[in-house]
């Protein structure tokens, strides 16, 4: 697989832009919005993104079929498929952004690592900051790629399931951190999602990725550090929790920059656990 040529798994848009005609630099489009938001992340990148970047569709194409779980992630098979499609080499190095700022670039970063990519990171402030930096946008027509022979190798430690996960609430050595909005943790405000429960896990913690999370921008990893040591001791495993397994990413990659590096994402998310009856909630 490839070798980490990042210092950081963040890159800034003046990194990207001196580095950006590099060949072995792809850039990805991550863009995803929530159910009920009418746009279409496919579309707008088509009429505007950055020079060269492809379009990463987690949530219909690159995701695990045969399920009713939103964007989960697809076997090794499937993403060695769709990367070889896009004409992604393994030994390329990753640049994914979203057109957000800093929302759901995360989760292809960690679709990635789990998949055994090393050298991928993601672009702090994304479209909204390269386009205030006044780099070039690109408008015309996306170019075809060719196909390459993209080979992923599963790390199954960034990934857990419900029943696993289930086994492990109570564990010393593990906490688990929720991304919801704390109204939502609390069961203060419904779930968005029909035939949710509201609430939480039991011995979950709240911790908001808006917590994180600045005009578009991680805020310093030295207050990163900071929030996660309020909830966590560093030497903890710590698996994250969202909605649908979007902004859970945007936890992992911060705990990352916090310089935690047990680090698992429970991709069902709060749509799996609080609609299957067996899972326990808790208010």
């Amino acid at each position: 697989m490839s070798e980490k040529m990042f210092s950081s798994p963040l890159v800034s848009v003046q990194w990207l832009a001196e580095q950006i005609e590099r060949s072995d630099i792809v850039v990805l489009d991550a863009s995803w919005f929530l159910p009920g938001v009418e746009r279409d992340p496919e579309q707008e990148w088509s009429e505007k993104r950055i020079p060269g970047a492809r379009f990463f569709d987690f949530d219909k194409k690159i995701a695990a079929p045969d399920t009713e779980l939103p964007h989960m992630l697809p076997s090794s098979t499937l993403f060695s498929q769709a990367c070889s499609e896009l004409g992604i080499k393994t030994s390329d190095n990753i640049v994914v952004y979203d057109s957000q700022g800093l929302f759901s670039a995360p989760r292809v970063w960690w679709m990635f690592r789990a998949m055994g990519h090393q050298s991928v990171s993601v672009l702090d402030g994304g479209l909204p900051a390269w386009e205030e930096a006044g780099l070039t946008i690109d408008t015309d027509t996306p170019e075809q790629v060719a196909k390459t022979d993209y080979q992923s190798d599963y790390q199954s430690q960034w990934v857990i399931d419900a029943d696993t996960l289930s086994t492990e609430l109570g564990a010393l050595d593990t906490v688990v951190l929720d991304a919801r909005p704390a109204a939502r943790f609390y069961g203060t405000q419904p779930e968005p999602r029909k035939g949710v429960r509201s609430g939480h896990m039991p011995n979950a913690k709240s911790l908001p990725f808006s917590q994180l999370v600045k005009d578009g921008h991680f805020i310093s990893a030295e207050q990163l550090t900071k929030r996660f040591d309020a909830v966590s001791a560093p030497e903890q495993r710590l698996i994250f929790s969202c909605g649908s397994g979007v902004t859970a990413c945007v936890l992992a990659l911060a705990a990352e920059l916090a310089g935690r590096d047990k680090l698992t994402v429970y991709d069902g998310s709060w749509t799996e656990w609080g609609r299957v009856l067996k899972y326990p909630v808790v208010q």
